[in-house]
Parts: C-alpha cells; structure tokens; sequence
C-alpha cells in the first residue's frame, strides 16, 4: 500500500522511511571543541524567543555529526563539506575511499546535524574559530595523520589548520577552491543571506537555503529525496538558519583576508604538504581564469574534472572519489 504523503514548505515528506532519518543512521555524534557557556540561554535574533537545544552552549563540548566507513587500522581521509553543504554531500565519495582508507565526513557547526549554537552564545562563525574547532575535532578523532579533502568556501580554512599542524597531513586535496583574488567575494546567491533582515528571512527559507544554493552554482540536478536531506535542519529548527546568516556575514567579511592568507601559503617554498587541487570545471559560482595560472606558479598539481561544478561531489561523486583515491594511493 502506497504510504500517504504531506506537504511542507520544504517539499513533499513521507510517512516511509526519511532520507534524512537514514543517513542520520549511519552516523554518530562526536563531542569536540569546548567553549565557555555564559549560562545566558540563546534567542533567536528575530523574535527573542529562547531556541532549542542545539542553539544554546552547554559550557561542555559542542555535538558534531560524523560519518565513519571503512577499516580504522587504514591511513585516514577526512572528506569536508563546503559552504553551505553538508557531510551527506560526499555520500559517493565514501563507498569508494573506504574499501581501502578509515574515511571519515562531518558536518560543520551549524550546518546538518550538528550543534548550531547562535552568535554570542558560544560560538561567532568567525573562520579562526572554525580552524581551531577543526582542529579540536581531528584531535578527538583520534586521528594522528591524515589526508584531508576540502571542497569550496572553506578551503581557506583548512589549508590554515595545515599550515599550523603540517605535521599531522599525509595530502591535502582542495576542490573548487578560492583561489584568485577574483574568487574573495561570495557569489549573490551565498551574500544575500549576509544581508540585514532581509538574509535573516531568506535563510529560513528552506529552499533558498538549500536547494537553489547547491543547483545554483553547477549542472547539479537536486533529487527530491537528496533534497530533503539537505532540508531537513531548516524545516526543525530556526537555529538553522541563523546560523547560516552568521557564516555568511563572516565570510563576507573575511574571506578576502583567508584567501590572501591561503595565496601565501601555498605559495611559500617551504610548504611541503602535498597539495592537489581538483576543479569542476562547469562551477558558477568561481571562474576558471587564473586557476591554471596559480597551479603553475606555486607548483600544485591541477585536475580537471569537465562534468562538475561547484560542489564536484554531488555532480561527479564516484568519478571524483576515483580522483580521490588515485591522488593518495600515489603519494603514499
């Protein structure tokens, strides 16, 4: 008997079995990064309204969502999500990289499933704060060195946390990256959510939010019941949302500056991690002019990925995960 279907300002959800419920399943929550709590309980900016449980700091450890496959005895990659994105973005990518590595994904604070504590509340969305967090949840990963891959907007973060702990990284693959100073200003569809008031409303919307963030920048056609995964944190709880406006405020303030930063040290002669970039070359959202150019200059290893856009791992995800393995199968 077909089940019975209802209607939501998300899009169509089943009495069945929820995507979103099922990759859930296959995850564990992982406590990393403290931070002081005020004890003062988070509101939403809007109403004033005092938020879930995911919004406010507990003065403890805040919960990141991660989703573990393959043997822990193997070399490690950690596969991190974009801006905004989620860990299920890389839902191809796993099955590949886990026959033979402990290959790991997450989600950022205040994206998926984990905690989406509120501005002043415990944590800014700031990019230092977010390379620290990273840095405290590779540390509870238990995770002693490590390849790590990183697609788009937070790129320049992550090539920061490896520029400080260089020792701890087997390969470091960025795909779709900032790299130029053409590439240091979000695209509209990511600045609108910056904006004051009308990005507070605008990221509330789930289908703003999700669906024409990730169909906008590249030939990715959204499947309903992908859809709803990536859904599924703004339909629950406006901490989704906010959180969403706060990172986008950040980003358009300072990625100019981590970009920079980024330039400098993939740059500098003495980097010695090995750094491949892969490049989805139908992206919208950041031009190709330059790309090749900064490969050559600072002596990275370009691929091209014709097929993909922006966020390579929903367009091209098994293609890009034999990418993936081939890259750290070579260096190691």
């Amino acid at each position: 008997m077909a089940t019975m279907e209802k209607e939501t300002n998300g899009g169509k959800y089943s009495d069945g079995p929820n995507p979103s419920d099922e990759w859930f399943k296959q995850g564990k929550m992982v406590k990393a990064y403290s931070t002081p709590g005020t004890g003062e309980k988070a509101k939403d900016p809007i109403f004033g309204l005092t938020m879930g449980t995911s919004s406010q700091a507990t003065g403890d450890r805040f919960r990141w969502f991660c989703v573990e496959k393959g043997n822990a005895e193997n070399p490690s990659v950690i596969l991190i999500h974009g801006f905004p994105s989620q860990a299920y973005s890389y839902r191809k990518v796993l099955p590949v990289l886990s026959k033979d590595y402990h290959t790991i994904t997450f989600d950022w604070l205040g994206f998926g499933f984990s905690d989406k504590p509120q501005p002043k509340y415990g944590f800014d969305y700031t990019l230092d704060e977010y390379v620290s967090s990273l840095e405290s949840l590779i540390d509870e990963l238990a995770v002693t060195k490590v390849s790590l891959v990183v697609q788009g907007y937070f790129s320049p973060v992550v090539v920061k946390y490896a520029s400080i702990h260089p020792e701890k990284i087997n390969n470091l693959i960025l795909i779709n990256p900032p790299l130029t100073a053409q590439h240091a200003k979000l695209p509209s569809t990511l600045s609108i959510f910056s904006n004051f008031l009308l990005g507070e409303i605008f990221s509330q919307d789930p289908l703003r939010a999700s669906d024409k963030a990730l169909t906008s920048c590249g030939p990715y056609k959204m499947k309903e019941e992908d859809a709803m995964v990536y859904r599924r944190p703004y339909l629950t709880s406006g901490s989704s949302g906010f959180a969403l406006n706060a990172i986008a405020r950040t980003m358009k303030k300072d990625l100019k500056r981590y970009v920079e930063d980024m330039q400098r040290i993939l740059n500098d002669k003495s980097w010695n991690v090995g750094t491949t970039i892969c490049w989805g070359q139908r992206d919208r959202w950041l031009s190709y002019d330059g790309v090749e150019d900064f490969c050559k200059g600072s002596n990275h290893k370009l691929i091209e990925v014709p097929r993909a856009g922006h966020h390579a791992q929903e367009d091209c995800g098994e293609e890009l995960g034999q990418l993936i393995y081939g890259i750290i199968r070579k260096k190691n």
